[in-house]
């Protein structure tokens, strides 16, 4: 039987974030070539330090999408996070283009020809999760560390923190009873300030109304302890502080540690990546089974190899409150989905330019978009899997 009384932790990191800010570009670049041709090909890694933006990978799209072409989005993209600093700015960083031809060897593998179907890009296990412990069936800690961070950024945007920089961390722990969430028994905030007189208890009066908006009534209690910029001044930040790197956010990027992940990150790739559509996948499944009914808390594993078309193996785990069969799910979540890279990008929607907005506050938890984005956590099988495993 699982603990029922416990604390957890999750942490989350703003747009402006070093690896965010990479993994922003990468994504940016993605949408780049979908939008232009949505069976594009794009594996693309950024790195991002003082001044410097370094872009590289393999890609097979229109020629269209020059290095000028993605330098442009690039300054566009820095611009819209927020950095006009000395040390990193939109307009004077260097941004180099590397770029190249996807390998021909892995081409021949994973496109489809024939009589074969495509297969996935490259081998690997992919896990979804969802829990009933919010309405977005997203683990408390992660969702609320996220929303901290999120409602910050569109302070600052608006004017109304304007004296905050675009690098921002924070960390939530929350008391469980009874496998519930009920309270913040820490709060961890260090946000990049441009005013250098700025203190830590100047930074914790500007950044905790909007903290206690955040989170549930009577979360925040008088024992409740704030960590608000605990190194004290925080003014030098993004890449300037510390190089960047994309993909280096996994567990902030989908359950905060709540849940397995399969070591594969998601920005900068295309959606015939299992690394990234697998796992929105298994994220999308895993929702439909909470909520459905089945559990409060549902894990899924897909699991691939390069080349070949169907999952090696299918597994759901509905922990201590399953109230149905889980290989009776597993085998019914085959029907109501194709499990092939194929099949899953025509189900979700996938090939579209919708990837740079998941690149920051999480890609699992947000609202369905009516151009595609987020598709992935649509509750449309509920009733399918109702019927099926009844």
């Amino acid at each position: 039987m699982s603990r029922q009384n416990y604390l957890f932790t999750s942490e989350s990191v703003s747009e402006g974030h070093p690896d965010k800010v990479c993994d922003r570009i990468s994504d940016t670049v993605v949408d780049a070539y979908l939008g232009a041709q949505p069976e594009a090909r794009v594996a693309c890694e950024t790195l991002a330090t003082t001044n410097r933006v370094v872009i590289a990978g393999e890609v097979r799209g229109p020629a269209s999408i020059t290095p000028e072409v993605i330098e442009a989005l690039t300054r566009e993209a820095i611009r819209d996070i927020g950095y006009e600093q000395d040390g990193f700015h939109w307009e004077t960083a260097k941004i180099e283009v590397l770029l190249h031809a996807q390998s021909a060897d892995i081409a021949v593998g994973v496109d489809a020809a024939d009589n074969k179907d495509e297969g996935a890009g490259d081998q690997g296990i992919m896990f979804g999760y969802a829990c009933s412990e919010t309405p977005e069936l997203m683990p408390a800690p992660i969702y609320y560390a996220h929303r901290i961070l999120k409602r910050l950024t569109e302070a600052r945007k608006s004017g109304e923190a304007a004296m905050l920089g675009p690098d921002a961390k924070s960390q939530v722990t929350l008391r469980y009873e009874g496998g519930v969430p009920v309270a913040a028994t820490q709060i961890v905030l260090s946000t990049q300030h441009l005013d250098e007189s700025l203190t830590s208890e100047d930074i914790r009066a500007i950044v905790a109304p909007h903290i206690e908006a955040t989170l549930p009534a009577g979360w925040i209690t008088p024992g409740t302890i704030w960590h608000v910029n605990p190194t004290g001044k925080f003014v030098i930040g993004g890449p300037d502080g510390d190089c960047g790197l994309t993909g280096r956010k996994i567990i902030v990027d989908t359950y905060g540690g709540a849940a397995p992940h399969g070591g594969g990150a998601f920005s900068g790739k295309d959606p015939t990546k299992v690394d990234r559509s697998a796992a929105y996948a298994a994220r999308y499944l895993a929702k439909n089974v909470v909520a459905a009914g089945f559990s409060n808390r549902c894990t899924i594993q897909l699991a691939y190899a390069i080349g070949v078309a169907e999952p090696l193996s299918v597994y759901v785990d509905l922990h201590d409150g399953g109230t149905v069969d889980p290989a009776k799910v597993e085998a019914t979540l085959r029907d109501v989905m194709r499990l092939t890279p194929r099949g899953i990008r025509e189900h979700l929607g996938l090939n579209r330019p919708i990837y740079a907005r998941t690149s920051a506050y999480g890609h699992f938890g947000r609202a369905p978009e009516a151009d595609g984005g987020f598709s992935w956590e649509r509750t449309d099988l509920v009733d399918a899997l109702r019927r099926a495993v009844g």
